[in-house]
């Protein structure tokens, strides 16, 4: 009986076990018990992961001889994509060590660096001593035969390798979802380049919209063809959903504004990145150190006047500043050095905006104007704004390379911050409502307002989305300056702003997500570090030893 007894509570039990196993196959749950939820994926990258109806194949160059800090980027990024094959099996993923056995990292270094992927390297201290180590902190995902790149390491000005990892963690999900994104959403939105006024040469934009290109259609368009085809240029203007106008330098003719109006009363939404006045630092190396900052006229002021806003032909100086790279001594002896530049503003946003959220690099600009804001009905949001240690500076007006080694007057910078980025949002009336039209198309019907909200945003600086070029005249990513090494959030900042006014607010959403991970005290460790070193090793041996005496204790007991 007690025999049938213990058969029949093991045949139970195996019973219990396959059944838990083969519910389990059916009814299975993730919980994410971590209190900032970071491996709770958002409801946009739910949606993207649905479109992914055969492998999709990440591979992650986060493997092999890493250093112990970028482990813990390494363990994130690796259960976070745990959660997305968790949502979707098709999602296969695989770490890879990209130095292999037979290769060298400079080998290595310089084929990441060909594939757009540059290698980054990080600084580390350990026990007193600095160190330098190569990471290649990048991902690649495929789909159908298509391949994206994935960052996914996300730089800071002065941030240590323990702030590097945490920011990058916290970026992890928007950096992923949006390769995913350029992955599985073929593209259908366009994008207009304005040409004709003297806009940046193609050279000096190619970083920016190389990267729009995996998003979006991407066309230049001659504006200044109005003239010999007015009915033709107009109408396929009215074909894109946004306009950018990169630094354009030449006056806008009536009719040009027209078309750009009557595109904006139609819905269009566009990017403005304009100059006010006539600046550029080449002009100071080509004489002598110094040049004379002039007016600008764009003919544009009425336009914009009418949607709200008043871009000022003034320099914005501003203590917290970007440096310049002079050359001191002749010859061999010549040394290079960084001297604070107030002519270029390091922009950071206080405001809680999806496309200014979580910039973690402050944005360059150069030269730049400050832009008033007027009451109109238009809804109003300030991107970004200089800090509070600014002035004016009123044109025409001498700048010298001389006042550069000066040491700056505190008691001058008292203006307060200044606007230098907008975003208008809102019902548009047009520029041209109770004036002659300056253009006559058949068919097209003037419209005095807009047939749906819109949006706009307008910067004071055209050199805001100016990438740098290096010696052979190719382009440098956006925001990396070649002489200090420093990699600005222009690029990041542009992007965001494109994204949100082609309405792909989803992706721009998931930047607000807050992760939490506490770093060590670099100090406190280095210190404590014997103390810690020995409670590890001893008290595991200390717990071993009370668990054999008092074992011995109870089978002697038992046995006697």
């Amino acid at each position: 009986m007690k025999l049938a007894s213990n058969i029949k509570r093991v045949f139970l039990g195996l019973v219990i076990f396959a059944g838990v196993n083969v519910l389990a196959r059916y009814v299975y749950t993730r919980w994410d018990l971590t209190q900032d939820e970071r491996y709770t994926l958002s409801e946009t990258s739910e949606n993207v992961l649905k479109k992914a109806e055969k492998t999709l194949l990440i591979d992650v160059f986060l493997a092999g001889e890493i250093p112990p800090v970028f482990r813990k980027l390494q363990s994130e990024t690796r259960q976070l994509l745990e959660e997305y094959a968790a949502i979707n099996p098709n999602v296969q993923f695989d770490f890879i060590n990209p130095v292999r056995d037979n290769s060298s990292a400079e080998t290595v270094a310089q084929d990441f660096n060909s594939r757009g992927m540059r290698p980054e390297q990080v600084q580390l201290r350990e026990s007193g001593k600095v160190s330098q180590e190569l990471i290649f902190p990048w991902a690649t995902a495929s789909y159908e035969g298509k391949t994206v790149k994935i960052p996914l390491l996300k730089k800071a000005l002065g941030a240590s390798p323990d702030e590097l990892v945490s920011r990058s963690t916290q970026n992890l999900e928007y950096a992923i979802t949006d390769g995913f994104y350029k992955l599985l959403n073929p593209k259908s939105k366009r994008i207009a380049v304005l040409k004709g006024n003297g806009e940046l040469d193609d050279r000096y934009i190619a970083d920016f919209f190389s990267t729009l290109r995996e998003s979006y259609f991407i066309a230049p368009f001659p504006l200044d063809s109005l003239q010999s085809a007015p009915e033709t240029t107009f109408k396929a203007l009215q074909k894109f959903d946004l306009v950018v106008a990169a630094k354009p330098t030449q006056a806008f003719t009536d009719a040009q504004k027209y078309a750009l109006d009557q595109y904006i009363m139609n819905g269009g939404k566009s990017l403005w990145l304009l100059d006010k006045v006539v600046m550029e630092t080449d002009s100071l190396y080509s004489n002598a150190g110094t040049a004379v900052a002039i007016n600008r006229n764009l003919n544009l002021g009425d336009m914009f006047f009418k949607y709200g806003v008043r871009i000022n032909s003034v320099l914005v100086e501003d203590l917290y500043s970007a440096p310049i790279v002079l050359a001191t001594g002749q010859g061999s002896n010549s040394e290079y050095k960084q001297l604070p530049w107030f002519y270029y503003p390091l922009v950071t946003s206080d405001e809680q905006h999806p496309i200014t959220t979580n910039l973690d690099n402050p944005v360059r600009f150069e030269y730049a104007n400050q832009i008033d804001l007027l009451d109109n009905g238009i809804a109003k949001t300030v991107l970004l704004h200089s800090s509070n240690l600014s002035k004016l500076q009123g044109v025409p007006t001498p700048i010298s390379l001389d006042n550069v080694s000066l040491e700056p007057d505190p008691s001058v910078y008292i203006a307060g911050p200044q606007n230098m980025a907008v975003l208008l949002e809102g019902d548009f009336v047009s520029a041209f409502k109770n004036r002659v039209l300056p253009l006559q198309i058949p068919g097209e019907a003037f419209r005095d307002s807009v047939t749906t909200p819109t949006k706009m945003i307008i910067a004071a600086d055209g050199d805001l989305i100016k990438n740098e070029v290096d010696q052979q005249g190719r382009p440098l990513e956006l925001g990396f300056d070649k002489f200090t090494f420093d990699q600005y959030g222009n690029k990041e900042f542009l992007l965001n702003a494109v994204n949100y006014l082609l309405d792909d607010n989803g992706l721009i959403n998931i930047r607000s997500k807050t992760v939490n991970l506490p770093a060590l005290d670099v100090q406190r460790v280095i210190n404590e570090r014997s103390t810690w070193q020995a409670l590890v090793l001893g008290l595991p041996l200390v717990f071993l030893a009370l668990f054999g005496a008092i074992f011995i204790f109870f089978r002697k007991r038992h046995y006697h």
